[in-house]
């Protein structure tokens, strides 16, 4: 089984990456927003989930180990494929979805392509005691509200930013700005700095 990949990317497209490792290929299925941040003949290092179907091999790449154990969490469950699975962590941050999954809030889940009200709340019932909240880290995203987050990031979106800069723009947001509209403004300030 391949856990870990270290080399140069050598092409790159919508879906995948082709990573050289020592003149040996490997396509490795990522989240956008990690090809956002790469370019071709980058050395790069990936946590890598080796799926095996009936007819086919595949490998899906995370830059964090957290993504990877949660990405694992996700496909444990009846209906999550690795493709679902990889959708979810690219509409959201593992932090993110282990929020909504924690609130109840299916509507980050159901932006997922394929993820319908059924499968969002069998992902909330499944992963909720799943979910370590003991560290500090966990409990500080606890506080937050994830629909506002989202709804922001979908604003950001629609209005022409990709979801890499909405995502930065909205952690450098200041705390009293708690409203949506004011989160929107605020980013909008934050990005027209750039």
């Amino acid at each position: 089984m391949i856990t870990y990949l270290k080399g140069k990317v050598k092409y790159k497209n919508k879906t995948y990456i082709v990573i050289d490792v020592h003149d040996v290929g490997y396509r490795v299925f990522v989240a956008p927003q990690f090809q956002d941040k790469i370019k071709e003949d980058q050395a790069v290092e990936l946590y890598t989930f080796q799926h095996v179907g009936e007819d086919k091999t595949e490998l899906y790449g995370f830059e964090q180990i957290d993504e990877l154990e949660f990405f694992e969490q996700l496909i444990h469950i009846s209906g999550i494929g690795p493709k679902s699975a990889l959708g979810i962590l690219t509409q959201a941050k593992v932090d993110e979805v282990k929020r909504a999954v924690i609130h109840g809030d299916s509507s980050l889940l159901t932006k997922v392509s394929g993820i319908g009200k059924k499968t969002a709340e069998r992902i909330i019932l499944e992963l909720k005691n799943k979910i370590d909240v003991s560290d500090k880290e966990a409990k500080e995203f606890l506080k937050g509200g994830i629909k506002d987050d989202v709804e922001t990031i979908d604003a950001l979106v629609s209005l022409g930013y990709s979801l890499s800069e909405a995502r930065e723009a909205l952690k450098l947001i200041p705390e009293e700005a708690t409203a949506i509209e004011q989160k929107v403004r605020a980013a909008l300030k934050l990005l027209g700095k750039k």
